[in-house]
């Protein structure tokens, strides 16, 4: 469960480290995010060498959140920790890599990219 101010930290080599949501997407009434929604960011720590600075608006997607998911089949699945991946306007992802592994709940979102370059599908 992902809301306004809450932090994530980035999983793909964009160069930002953590990023501070501050509106979430998708209906003017939305007050949680899931994983597969869209959010926008503002970012708070970032490498000095990287493609993204530190104040820099971005648009990312939840990838990994510590409360739990129900999956049809009964099973649950969590996380360790809250992250995200940086978007382009065409929702895909700016970075070249993914750390860490994804649900795959965002194949059935359409992000079939971020899938396809994380080591692991969940």
């Amino acid at each position: 469960m992902i809301q306004e101010e809450t932090d994530l930290l980035v999983a793909d080599n964009t160069g930002a480290k953590i990023v501070r949501v501050f509106r979430v997407l998708g209906s003017s009434k939305k007050r949680y995010a899931y994983i597969g929604d869209v959010v926008l960011c503002s970012v708070k720590k970032a490498e000095t060498k990287g493609m993204i600075k530190k104040g820099e608006k971005v648009k990312a997607v939840i990838v990994r959140t510590k409360k739990q998911i129900d999956r049809k089949d009964g099973s649950k699945l969590k996380f360790y920790d809250n992250s995200c991946v940086i978007l382009d306007d065409k929702n895909n992802p700016r970075g070249t890599r993914i750390f860490g592994g994804v649900a795959r709940e965002l194949r059935e979102k359409g992000f079939i990219k971020i899938c396809s370059l994380a080591p692991e599908v969940i």
